[in-house]
């Protein structure tokens, strides 16, 4: 049963917030590749890169940008692209790695490992060919990968980024991610940017909208229940690690359509509020109640942007959450 707490939820627009589609540009494929290796087997994962994740001995910093359900890595690697550009951020090693499904791959030059996933791909789930290899694992291995000094000798912070569905999956990964780089005292830091997903893993049956009728929204993505292969531990365990990650919540003040094309609206993401600006914030306030000691996670707020993935990476507040750099240029911003 959901239970209902009390949550700080800005009033609904009496006008539909208007946003501008991004374009869709998921039928290129990304054109390196990079072997993803498991005890379950081997695959190779694609990926675009302004270099290689084989190494590279003057990179600092490594912008990784995940994509949404639309596949389009090279636009979100554009988006990194310019985010680091605009900072004038040198050293800097961007990548948006590609989660592609069979149909993306067919006449398309290739190599024959390369790993495919059903539609199902942003939950986790295993791919279904040539090796069962979730998603997390290829994060797992690219996170390790950078990590290698041997490869990357210079390298001091790892930041995975990710909007709307994008948002979702960093969020989820945040969560039950198995890559030892994510925790407190890995010797390269991980910053994870959860930016305006539509949704938030919750871990009791706590939800500040209780809907009636609704008998999945405790289940995989929303909770733990029926989560896939690669999930180990309680919900109790994943929370209390999960709260010592460095997660920030980068929300904009104008991602307030309770009818946008792309928001969930199942029962399920409804229960979490009625558009992903509250949404957020909701969760922020849920993690701040159970926590009241403290998290080593934070938030910040993009004054006036809607759901729009390059105006909040490459806007002033976005740049300075991705390079840790002052947050003047943010609204609200504070710890958790």
């Amino acid at each position: 049963m959901m239970r209902a707490v009390a949550f700080l939820v800005s009033s609904l627009l009496t006008i539909a917030q208007v946003e501008t589609p991004q374009p869709d540009h998921f039928q290129r494929l990304a054109d390196k590749p990079f072997v993803v290796t498991t005890p379950r087997g081997s695959g190779v994962a694609l990926y675009f890169s302004n270099g290689s994740l084989e190494g590279d001995p003057d990179a600092e910093r490594a912008l990784i940008v995940v994509h949404g359900v639309l596949r389009d890595a090279d636009y979100y690697y554009d988006t990194g692209m310019q985010a680091v550009q605009k900072a004038q951020a040198a050293n800097t090693i961007v990548i948006s790695p590609q989660f592609v499904e069979a149909e993306d791959l067919k006449n398309a030059n290739v190599p024959a490992a390369a790993l495919r996933w059903s539609g199902q791909w942003p939950g986790g789930v295993d791919a279904t060919s040539p090796a069962p290899i979730s998603t997390y694992d290829v994060f797992d291995a690219i996170l390790a990968r950078l990590a290698d000094r041997s490869r990357f000798p210079k390298l001091r912070e790892i930041v995975l980024a990710g909007h709307s569905a994008g948002g979702q999956i960093v969020q989820r990964y945040a969560v039950v991610g198995n890559a030892p780089q994510l925790d407190p005292g890995a010797a390269v830091r991980v910053h994870l940017i959860v930016a305006n997903p539509s949704s938030y893993f919750y871990f009791d049956d706590t939800r500040p909208v209780p809907q009636t009728n609704c008998a999945d929204f405790d289940q995989w993505r929303y909770g733990i229940a029926g989560a896939p292969r690669y999930v180990t531990g309680t919900a109790a365990q994943l929370e209390a690690r999960y709260v010592k990650r460095d997660v920030t919540y980068l929300l904009g003040t104008a991602d307030t359509n309770p009818n946008e094309d792309d928001l969930d609206r199942t029962c399920g993401g409804e229960a979490q509020g009625p558009y992903r600006f509250a949404r957020g914030k909701n969760f922020i306030a849920y993690i701040k109640s159970r926590h009241p000691a403290g998290t080593n996670q934070d938030y910040a707020f993009v004054v006036g942007v809607p759901h729009d993935n390059r105006k909040m990476f490459a806007s002033e507040c976005g740049i300075a959450v991705i390079f840790g750099r002052n947050r003047a240029a943010c609204g609200e911003h504070a710890k958790i």
